[in-house]
């Protein structure tokens, strides 16, 4: 037995030699993974070339990094800046709409939906850094799930919410790096938003859609609330089952599927009722 000994350990030397190697070669991978892309690209996406590189570097840092500064500040810029940018573009193009409409049309081209789509045209996700683990996950879903809505889910998916700071925070660092240019964030950000949602293509929310439809033809609507037990709600119209909506992440996405689902199914109610 002793002779076999130095074999056992030879062999069991060779073992912990190539875990080591495996490990180091895993980790290679991992840096290699998570190394961040040259934000040189970014410039070239925007067409704009910053004048102090550490807003750009800024813009992509989330606070979920840990670092000493993050995105944040920008992106409490350029939420007003995108708000006054529309603002001012809608006025002048739109002179007949009342404040109301605008307003609609104006939140409707700068909330979460609409900038996180932005920011997955544009590949700008792809050089943001962060340590967020289900983030890529909720990007990928993301991605898939607006391709059943070109425009706008109004409310039907759920939105990475990082991707529209991002994009804030990038109109931040430019309004910041271009000495405060309303004309030159414009300039930058008018195609990349595109499509821009507009009078003829602004659509209600399904809930709003609901009760108004209903209203109008003296029906009562009324939400079971089952997200608790099964993640879903359930839509009654005159005491009747017209459509059911379920997301297990948020109970405000499944409320809103359950009144798109009564919404399609609702014709064949008020066909009905008239007959």
């Amino acid at each position: 037995m002793k002779s076999l000994e130095p074999l056992l350990n030879l062999q069991h030397l060779c073992v912990n030699e190539k875990a080591n190697d495996s490990s180091v070669e895993s980790t290679k991978k991992t840096e290699s993974f998570t190394t961040p892309l040259s934000l040189d690209e970014v410039e070239v996406i925007l067409g704009y070339e910053f004048k102090n590189k550490q807003l750009l570097e800024e813009a992509f840092t989330d606070a979920s990094l840990g670092e000493d500064f993050s995105n944040e500040r920008l992106e409490y810029v350029g939420d007003s800046v995108l708000n006054l940018l529309f603002t001012k573009d809608q006025y002048f193009e739109y002179p007949d709409l009342s404040p109301g409409v605008l307003t609609r049309l104006r939140a409707a081209n700068v909330d979460s939906d609409k900038l996180a789509r932005v920011a997955v045209k544009h590949g700008f996700h792809r050089f943001l850094r962060h340590k967020k683990p289900l983030l890529e996950d909720q990007i990928r879903q993301f991605s898939e799930e607006i391709r059943r809505y070109p425009l706008h889910s109004n409310g039907l998916v759920d939105v990475p919410k990082a991707l529209a700071d991002l994009v804030e925070s990038i109109i931040g660092a430019v309004f910041i790096d271009s000495n405060s240019s309303i004309d030159i964030v414009w300039k930058v950000f008018k195609d990349l938003l595109e499509p821009i949602i507009r009078r003829e293509t602004l659509r209600i929310h399904p809930v709003t859609q609901l009760y108004e439809m209903c209203q109008k033809k003296n029906l009562k609507v009324k939400f079971v609330d089952l997200w608790k037990e099964s993640t879903t709600f359930d839509v009654f119209v005159d005491d009747q089952f017209v459509g059911r909506g379920s997301c297990r992440l948020k109970k405000e996405i499944a409320h809103n599927r359950a009144a798109k689902d009564a919404l399609d199914n609702i014709v064949r109610i008020l066909d009905k009722k008239d007959t």
